[in-house]
């Protein structure tokens, strides 16, 4: 029964939990790690883990994707962002960091100067040819190729990224429905651009059961719940509370797969996830897979060395997500972020690489390192081997959380 709460005479709304609201029980049985299986498929394709790098030019390089896919995840690769827009890829990356620099040595940071200079990059028009070079570059080293296209151009994009080499393609927004209406213009149907394309889909974010079961109805091989790291919040109140969101998701897709009589569609989790522990609660919740921003951000290959911005940062009238430091948890001064040719310092002084951050090992106990076997030791503690059956572990709620 939905937890249903009177907020004032007349009006209601329904109270909700995010990932830190939610804990995992274990139960009387534990199995060793090393029997735990956190290997992911999704439709022709499997992956070692199930970790996803979320689709912003903070992270990725072509070396970044090439590395991600190397160490079992899957790398992301924004088409709409700096890829095809910036020759001087590692220039233009380095433009926003000075910006973060200049702002970290005054009194306060607001990132208002990185997001205005990440504004300007993405003015320019996207180079269609750079863009499939670079594609292709990622293709040509043997690594699944996954590239994000916003549902506003994914008719003229998608197959531009395709031709070049794109095996899973993303249509990703901070929210999205299966039917995008655009006011003068042709609303693009989902259900039937998905049914034309020769790819998988994996399209989002939803926030809601009703939405996540419409884009499974468009055939989409995966749903997107969350719209990672922005400000919607804050600049348009909406909010998306990430337990509730994936675990609404997940009842989606069991009606979805008595109603098709089979067809399974996976629910990649995108939001609240910072610590290891965070992406087990989400896995817990319904999750398939999960996409890591920030903390991906540290390691030694991302793009930025150590600033991080989503793919909604560079909106041109109204950006929700901001360009900041990785690590808010520290105190930061200019140097820390170094001057762009040197790597960024983390709280003891070492620059982890991407296999650190996801496979160990890990000299912090706060689950900022070692996701792989954060997870891996979670599922073991609660007596399962593999992704799907830990999503059947009993769950609980802190006291006095949920709004």
């Amino acid at each position: 029964m939905r937890d249903i709460v009177e907020i004032g005479i007349g009006r209601e709304a329904r109270r909700s939990y995010r990932l830190s609201d939610i804990q995992i029980i274990p139960s009387r049985r534990t199995r060793s790690s090393k029997d735990v299986d956190t290997s992911w498929h999704i439709d022709a394709y499997t992956f070692d883990n199930p970790f996803i790098s979320h689709p912003t030019d903070a992270l990725a390089t072509p070396e970044f994707i090439i590395e991600m896919g190397r160490q079992g995840g899957l790398g992301v690769i924004n088409a709409e962002g700096l890829w095809g827009r910036q020759r001087d890829l590692g220039g233009a990356v380095g433009r926003v960091r000075e910006a973060i620099n200049a702002e970290l040595s005054g009194p306060e940071f607001y990132g208002s100067e990185a997001t205005r200079v990440l504004q300007e990059l993405h003015a320019a028009p996207i180079d269609e040819e750079l863009l499939t070079a670079r594609i292709a570059e990622v293709r040509a080293s043997g690594t699944t190729v996954a590239v994000r296209v916003t549902p506003q151009h994914a008719r003229e994009l998608a197959p531009v990224v395709i031709g070049a080499g794109a095996e899973l393609l993303f249509i990703q927004g901070t929210m999205i429905s299966a039917e995008h209406v655009a006011t003068g213009g042709e609303p693009l149907n989902l259900k039937e651009f998905i049914g034309s394309l020769d790819v998988p889909v994996i399209a989002g974010g939803v926030a809601d059961y009703t939405t996540a079961l419409h884009l499974m109805r468009t055939g989409a091989a995966g749903v997107i719940v969350g719209g990672g790291a922005n400000t919607n919040d804050v600049a348009l109140g909406i909010g998306c509370p990430m337990a509730t969101a994936i675990a609404d998701a997940a009842a989606a897709r069991r009606d979805y797969l008595d109603e098709t009589g089979g067809r399974y569609v996976h629910i990649i989790a995108d939001g609240e996830i910072e610590s290891s522990g965070d992406a087990v609660t989400a896995m817990a919740c319904g999750a398939d897979g999960v996409i890591l921003g920030h903390p991906l951000a540290k390691a030694r290959e991302a793009a930025a060395q150590g600033a991080y911005w989503s793919h909604s940062a560079a909106h041109p009238r109204f950006p929700r997500g901001t360009v900041e430091p990785a690590w808010t948890d520290v105190a930061f001064s200019a140097d820390l972020l170094g001057s762009g040719d040197g790597d960024t310092v983390d709280t003891v002084g070492n620059t982890p690489t991407l296999e650190t951050v996801l496979h160990g090992p890990s000299t912090d106990p706060h689950g900022m390192l070692n996701y792989v076997g954060g997870l891996r030791r979670a599922m073991a503690k609660c007596g399962y081997t593999d992704l799907k059956s830990f999503q059947k572990v009993q769950l609980s709620v802190a006291g006095g959380v949920g709004f």
